[in-house]
């Protein structure tokens, strides 16, 4: 019988954040994880403070990026692949009236130190600007596949990953300890992501409504090849455009709540394709499509802490579109409330379930 502190259940960004954290601390743990299609693999892994389609600042930005900007450059060092790549990202212009919402928005406190006010109107070789664009400041890209796989490769080394798909059904709480086959644990956090639907513990529907507490939402990106466009920036417009080295770039992402599978389309590569040809002028080949899970709430808030006073069982999810950006810091967050007995904010709280 193996004893731990932690059981942690799912290695996307979220689980990893937590393990880092838990790893932190020196508390052991052991990692459960079987997925090949988790949402942060095929994740654009971008590193944004700005929701660029309203010029507003993403929630909680400021704390977020200064830890996971520093969280990736060290994990980077620990797993011996750089993860982190600071790069620019310019949002292009549709029109004047986009040019003045950005001058605006440019001047607003919360967003002063984001968004660089001047229009930038140099020519970007292949990639139609008529109106130029903005520079968006603090951005870059994380090496989402390589994250997952090396980590796990990681916890392998150190005897702290399992490879398989966990079972609800052989968990058992009793005499204040976890216990899963020949493991024993104090607490065990599930990061499941859109999969935690499946969970017997988790809750299905609002008690008021009977709408979904967690919201599947599929994305799907194209890996494209263009030898002519050369771009070393980042591209926001009606899709990304995130250059991946050796001329490949990850296009993307589409939105879909009502397809849950994780299996590729003929209509979202056809979508991507078309956006693609209105911002770039060059050709290109598409090489790989991949798609995945994101787990959303309504309020477009994670869901972190316990269903009741126990904090033997606990859930870090709802993560949605901003995950690698977030949840570096919300990490600290769950472990403090765990082990230190400190309040999760309101609007992060898991409980706030039992309102709607």
């Amino acid at each position: 019988m193996k004893k731990v502190d932690y059981i942690v259940v799912g290695l996307g960004i979220a689980g990893i954040s937590f393990c880092e954290e838990l790893e932190h601390h020196q508390k052991s743990f052991v990692a459960f994880d079987s997925s090949k299609d988790a949402s942060t693999k095929v994740a654009a892994g971008v590193i944004n403070p700005v929701v660029l389609k309203r010029f507003t600042p993403v929630w909680n930005a400021k704390k977020h990026l200064s830890s996971s900007i520093l969280f990736y450059q060290q994990l980077s060092k620990k797993i011996n692949h750089k993860l982190f790549k600071e790069t620019s990202m310019f949002r292009l212009f549709k029109s004047v009236a986009e040019q003045n919402n950005w001058m605006v928005a440019s001047d607003k406190k919360e967003l002063e130190n984001f968004l660089d006010p001047k229009i930038i109107n140099q020519n970007i070789p292949h990639v139609k600007g008529p109106f130029g664009f903005g520079k968006v400041n603090s951005t870059g890209s994380v090496d989402t596949v390589a994250l997952v796989e090396n980590y796990k490769i990681y916890l392998e080394r150190i005897n702290s990953f399992q490879n398989n798909e966990f079972d609800h059904s052989l968990l058992a709480i009793q005499n204040q300890q976890i216990s899963y086959n020949h493991i024993i644990a104090k607490h065990i956090v599930f990061c499941e992501g859109a999969t935690v639907v499946k969970n017997p513990y988790f809750p299905k529907k609002e008690k008021r409504s009977e709408a979904p507490i967690l919201i599947p939402n599929k994305g799907e990106y194209l890996i494209v090849k263009s030898i002519d466009l050369k771009l070393d920036i980042m591209i926001k417009s009606s899709l990304f455009i995130i250059p991946l080295g050796n001329d490949y770039y990850k296009v993307g992402a589409t939105y879909d709540r009502d397809d849950v599978s994780v299996q590729v389309t003929p209509q979202a590569r056809e979508e991507l394709v078309s956006k693609l040809k209105e911002i770039i002028t060059c050709d290109f080949e598409v090489v790989d499509q991949v798609a995945g899970l994101r787990p959303t709430t309504r309020d477009r808030r994670p869901f972190l802490g316990s269903l009741n006073e126990s904090k033997q069982m606990v859930f870090f999810n709802g993560l949605g579109t901003r995950g690698i950006t977030a949840a570096p810091s919300l990490a600290k967050i769950l472990f403090n409330y765990i082990e230190n007995n400190t309040e999760i904010p309101t609007e992060i709280n898991i409980r706030r379930i039992y309102k709607w």
